[in-house]
């Protein structure tokens, strides 16, 4: 839990260090705009930056699949895999950074 934290620290101090960071992909913002609507393009914006800032393109990806078919999540969760895991675990960091960033 303490190293989640910690995570989640390095996460935000390392979005936060990059407001104007050039989108280096727009998969995150891609499938929010597709979920949210034409209503939320500076939250999807929002978002993206975080992905950017913490999230690999192949992570990325990966994570645009969970906006569009959100039960794809309860299955990396609940995997055994290593991979799996190590994802999660990024993603929950990517999570909580945007809440608190893209408020």
């Amino acid at each position: 839990m303490k190293t989640k934290g910690l995570a989640l620290i390095a996460g935000a101090a390392l979005a936060l260090s990059f407001p104007n960071i050039a989108t280096a992909g727009s998969a995150i913002s891609g499938a929010c705009m597709q979920t949210r609507g034409a209503e939320a393009p500076t939250l999807c914006g929002c978002i993206q930056t975080v992905a950017d800032a913490v999230l690999t393109p192949e992570e990325q990806a990966r994570g645009a699949k969970i906006f569009l078919e959100p039960h794809i999540s309860q299955e990396i969760r609940a995997s055994a895999s290593g991979n799996d895991t190590a994802f999660w675990q990024k993603w929950e960091v990517f999570g909580a950074t945007a809440a608190e960033y893209c408020q």
